[in-house]
């Protein structure tokens, strides 16, 4: 059970570590200052990868705390800490609810820092449309680009 924490420990740092870094990478897009957004987004990924390996971890360890146990493999965290005794059911319950609230707000950054990039999208697309380029609109079912129809300008040269 100890080694089960420790591990729940070091994946709880990591998600609050993911928590900083996507509230790092919206308020670079925030800011419109998309310079750093490459370094944002590398720093994210390299933390989601090291994460993974955690998740791998904690998989074989929760395994063999179930084991001990008496309970089946691949338990949930719910279960193994009404399994466990006192404090370790204590324990596994903050865990539990710690990651659940970290989970909620990762997932609220990176649905803020969606929306940030939908606009961002969306706003040099109609740049690209204001200076006369053309850009595909949509995509059809099989894949093929549906475009816009070229725009004509009229520009006032007497100013």
């Amino acid at each position: 059970m100890d080694n089960l924490s420790q591990v729940l420990w070091r994946e709880r740092e990591m998600l609050e570590a993911l928590a900083y870094r996507l509230e790092v990478e919206r308020l670079v897009l925030a800011s419109g200052r998309t310079r750093w957004l490459v370094n944002a987004t590398r720093d994210i990924e390299d933390l989601i990868e090291d994460l993974r390996a955690t998740e791998v971890l904690r998989a074989a360890t929760a395994d063999e705390a179930a084991a001990a146990l008496g309970l089946t493999p691949n338990p949930s965290l719910a279960a193994l800490a009404e399994a466990a005794p006192d404090p370790w059911s204590a324990i596994l319950r903050d865990h539990r609810e710690a990651l659940i609230g970290l989970a909620r707000d990762i997932a609220e950054a990176s649905e803020d820092a969606k929306g940030l990039l939908t606009a961002g999208y969306r706003s040099a697309r109609e740049t690209l449309l204001a200076i006369g380029g053309t850009t595909s609109s949509s995509y059809t079912h099989a894949g093929t680009v549906v475009a816009d129809a070229p725009r004509h300008h009229l520009v006032d040269r007497s100013l």
